[in-house]
């Protein structure tokens, strides 16, 4: 049910095949130009980005920096096809709990079984904040422990919710519009418009977050 929820929006495909999961494939027509002898602007551009997230995370877990790509990467994905899903008929793979799911579970998962086989009094350790009196320590054990269960439910469903709400919204004022006259037609636009500028930054902030959480979920494990 919840997967038809988030499905009512998809674009129709054609020739029988359900093609609207391509679309996340598009950004990868970007990558050969990280191979010119002469790089273009948009390889510049994107140089500058992944050098400012690489100091940006550097500061929240500095004792892991190899990990920084795997971060990087991840926001990466997720504002290409958040990108992707502003541009008419084309379908927003983030927008689905298949999508984000798949992009949080494992990376949650993979931090608890590290942490709790390597860090494992550190772990028990963070049960249970500092300061913490001892009548309420078992049901801060039990607080931290189910909040710690939801993380990648919580991601995925952050990121799903924030990505279809947007677009919801600016179809059901779409379908109003055939029915307007020219002076309200005219402020429908400028409310489209400006709803789209919006898009354009939940959908660059929803990335950031999900990567900024994701690397201090990962900081917590060492």
């Amino acid at each position: 049910m919840m997967m038809n929820l988030f499905s009512s929006f998809d674009p129709s495909s054609n020739l029988s095949l359900s093609l609207n999961w391509m679309s996340t494939l598009i950004p990868l027509i970007l990558i050969p130009s990280y191979f010119w002898i002469v790089p273009s602007r948009i390889t510049i551009m994107w140089h500058l980005i992944s050098h400012t997230l690489y100091n940006e995370f550097k500061n929240l877990i500095p004792n892991n920096i190899k990990s920084m790509l795997i971060f990087i990467s991840i926001l990466s994905i997720i504002m290409f096809n958040n990108f992707m899903g502003l541009f008419p008929f084309i379908f927003t793979s983030t927008s689905h709990m298949v999508m984000s799911v798949t992009l949080a579970l494992p990376m949650w998962l993979s931090f608890m079984i590290f942490g709790w086989l390597k860090n494992t009094t550190h772990m028990f350790a963070h049960l249970v904040p500092q300061g913490t009196p001892p009548i309420l320590m078992p049901f801060m054990v039990c607080i931290e422990s189910i909040s710690n269960l939801i993380r990648p439910l919580t991601l995925a469903i952050r990121l799903s919710a924030n990505m279809i709400a947007g677009h919801l919204l600016m179809t059901l004022l779409g379908n109003t519009g055939s029915s307007m006259s020219l002076i309200p037609l005219m402020f429908l636009l400028i409310a489209q418009i400006l709803l789209l500028t919006l898009e354009s930054a939940v959908a660059l902030i929803q990335s950031y977050v999900f990567a900024v959480l994701i690397t201090l979920y990962s900081s917590e494990v060492n």
